[in-house]
């Protein structure tokens, strides 16, 4: 969302690359900060603290008093690398269309060998594309273990379908973007990834709204943690800028996390490999959500691609997170082109995959294919919401007279059991959450931040009525969604109880030159605010990771000169348990902080807290770059 205008910046400071080190905009303190012991870790955390370097980086300015800093950058250069396919121009019925942003709202920028590819042709003759980007080898990272379709159309089935058509709502209205954050059914139970929305522990289930019920995560007796282990940035191939390392899980014995055409599972105490799992080419896209049995799903690329070959995201794998393998890799047609896939995620049983040409599914257990696309279809399943219910988001009609079918579906037949169709015009929805069912958007790019959201649209997915819609501008709100690619990446809220978190933007605290923010909740029957509100406390700025049971995880990004925490919000008082504080130490904060919840990959589990990057870049720069980094306290 918008920052607020910062007050003038000291000059002096080291060149900052673009997407890695400190936060730029930050000025450096109106003094020394008393060194702090070093933190155990790895290469280039252990440093002892350096006067005037390592504090958050600023461009060249006059002179002024000193300022917390903002929000930092994303780790790395926004917009598609590996396995983020590109949006389409305009084809047959559609006019041209303007380049569509990337992630975050960035423009896409694409690689030496990331033009369009020529794929298959997607509704109404729009082209297919390849991904941008070049192919990398393979890798191990080093470790240093250290403490329906609307009327019919668009979904192929074995057996004839009864399409079931819910009542729909005709109002002009507008889509929310958000997170998932309830446990899912019986073969989904788990929400222990974070790609970019959940961020939990296999556990972390809905609570009841204003309660502590069910809540796990318990207060240590020392909260201060300590640096388990980091995984280094994996190195990117020469010529190549950017790559995709999206996905992220927790089991009860593993953290596993996406490498460069690899899944590597870690031990989640000592950070030693477990497993490996080698891919034929590089993760395109990672389903947040697993099995009870801790099965989760990802789509990859058949190949490493070359310059003259970048290949296709045509790969849905299963993978299997305690035993370190993939179960079965499956592909989907549109006509007798292989469909290039955005999205995938998981829900009763079931693995639901879409793109721009429509969408596809199987079942867990078999790999057996559910449904796919029809060629003759004039809408298409772009993508799905998965956990506790599966919800399609299915579009109709040509370029700017879009029109979003938000349809909650039998995740085994692919009926259709109610649907809600938004105004026209809005061409991308994400789904925050299927149950309760919220969705976001930015309606008429309103939001002018490049965050993806200006509204979100709280559904009955039981009649396929909007309950309430809540503004959600901006200059007020700190939210961010992609909905483009991905769908369920959202970061800056959760969703439990019937009830939304949100963070505010950050703004001027009471003490000269600080910042903060809150969490306010809105009621997703009423749409009105509750009066709840969770400070982040001077020089301190907070965000919602997910629920845990009726409270809310949250992180606060610390001032220049302490570590990140990880608190407990009581879901009826809303009184604050902090679980977590990192060190201190320079090198650790500021390898912490390129890797912050509007950008990195966060989960948070049982004392255990894992941060990792969403892309690799050959930037140069003289600190350490982590894919990983793994605190813990007791």
């Amino acid at each position: 969302m918008t920052q607020p205008p910062q007050p003038p910046q000291p000059p002096q400071q080291p060149p900052q690359q673009p997407g890695f080190g400190p936060p730029q905009g930050a000025a450096q303190p109106p003094a020394q900060p008393p060194q702090q012991p070093p933190a155990p870790g790895g290469p280039g955390l252990h440093k002892a603290p350096e006067p005037g370097y390592g504090y958050p980086q600023v461009p060249q300015s006059p002179p002024a008093a000193p300022a917390t800093p903002p929000t930092p950058p994303p780790s790395a250069p926004q917009g598609p690398g590996y396995g983020y396919p590109q949006q389409p121009p305009g084809g047959y019925g559609y006019p041209g269309q303007p380049q569509q942003p990337g992630p975050y709202g960035q423009p896409q920028q694409p690689g030496p060998y990331g033009q369009p590819q020529p794929q298959q042709p997607g509704p109404y003759g729009q082209p297919g594309y390849g991904q941008p980007g070049y192919g990398y080898p393979q890798a191990t990272m080093p470790m240093q273990p250290q403490p329906g379709q609307p009327g019919g159309g668009g979904r192929k089935f074995g057996a004839p379908l009864v399409i079931i058509v819910a009542a729909v709502v005709v109002i002009a209205l507008i889509v929310g973007g958000g997170v998932w954050y309830a446990s899912s059914g019986k073969d989904d139970d788990k929400n222990n990834s974070a790609d970019s929305g959940d961020k939990g522990s296999k556990d972390a289930k809905n609570g009841d709204g204003g309660t502590t019920a069910g809540a796990e995560e318990k207060a240590p007796a020392d909260p201060d943690s300590k640096l388990l282990f980091q995984v280094p940035a994996p190195k990117v191939p020469k010529g190549v800028s950017t790559v995709v390392t999206s996905g992220s899980w927790l089991t009860d014995t593993v953290y596993a996390k996406s490498g460069i055409a690899e899944i590597v599972g870690y031990d989640r105490d000592k950070g030693t490999e477990k497993w490996t799992i080698d891919l034929p080419g590089p993760v395109c896209a990672a389903s947040r959500h697993s099995t009870e049995d801790n099965k989760t799903a990802i789509v990859y690329k058949p190949a490493m691609p070359t310059e003259e070959d970048p290949q296709s995201c045509t790969q849905v794998g299963l993978i299997d997170l305690e035993a370190g393998k993939e179960l079965w890799s499956k592909s989907a047609k549109t006509g007798t082109m292989p469909i290039n896939f955005n999205n995938v995620t998981l829900s009763g049983g079931t693995v639901a995959a879409g793109s721009s040409s429509g969408g596809a599914a199987w079942e867990i257990a078999s790999g057996e294919q559910l449904w796919a696309p029809k060629t003759s279809d004039s809408c298409y399943d772009s993508g799905y919401g998965g956990g506790e219910k599966l919800v399609a988001v299915r579009k109709c009609g040509s370029y700017e007279q879009r029109q979003l079918h938000i349809q909650t579906i039998d995740p085994k037949s692919g009926k259709v059991i109610t649907e809600y169709k938004m105004d026209e015009g809005i061409e991308y929805a994400a789904v925050v959450s299927t149950d309760p069912l919220v969705v976001a958007a930015d309606v008429g790019d309103s939001a002018g931040d490049g965050s993806g959201v200006s509204d979100f649209f709280s559904v009955d997915n039981k009649t396929g009525k909007l309950r309430t819609r809540i503004s959600a501008p901006g200059d007020e709100y700190e939210v961010r969604c992609d909905a483009i690619y991905k769908l369920e990446n959202c970061s800056g809220l959760a969703v439990g109880g019937d009830r939304l978190y949100i963070a505010t933007e950050e703004h001027e605290g009471t003490g000269e030159y600080s910042r903060t923010n809150e969490i306010v909740t809105f009621d997703l029957s009423t749409g009105k605010q509750t009066g709840q509100r969770a400070d982040a406390g001077e020089d301190y700025t907070i965000t919602p990771l997910r629920m845990d049971g009726g409270n809310v995880l949250a992180y606060k990004r610390g001032p220049y000169d302490k570590g990140g925490q990880v608190v407990s919000i009581d879901g009826g008082s809303f009184k604050q348990t902090k679980l977590m504080e990192n060190p201190a130490t320079e090198s650790v904060r500021d390898a912490e902080r390129r890797l912050l919840p509007d950008s990195a990959e966060i989960l948070f589990s049982q004392g255990r807290l894992y941060m990792s990057d969403v892309y690799a870049s050959d930037f140069s720069t003289s600190e350490e770059q982590y894919l990983v980094l793994a605190f813990g306290t007791g």
